[in-house]
């Protein structure tokens, strides 16, 4: 039985190049691509943790404080606007 398995995938150029520096000085691959999961999962749980969470008690302690899609919307696109 394999204790692992083989794959071919496509990173962004930019992601790459960080791919490859790490192998070059001495990171095997198979570590940086686990490094950078394992990464992103900590930031998705410290996001819900931080922000998410509260966010949710908040609203459920004062349900006044919700907006409407149509609001959130509207905060959306003047985000859009500020940024271009």
């Amino acid at each position: 039985m394999h204790t692992t398995q083989q794959w071919s995938i496509a990173l962004p150029i930019d992601m790459a190049d960080v791919v490859n520096e790490k192998v070059r000085v001495g990171e095997g691959a198979n570590e940086v691509i686990c490094e950078g999961l394992l990464a992103r999962d900590r930031a998705v749980e410290n996001w819900l943790v931080q922000q998410v969470a509260p966010a949710h008690d908040a609203l459920k302690a004062d349900p006044s404080q919700a907006l409407t899609a149509d609001e959130v919307g509207a905060r959306l696109a003047a985000e859009h606007a500020k940024a271009q």
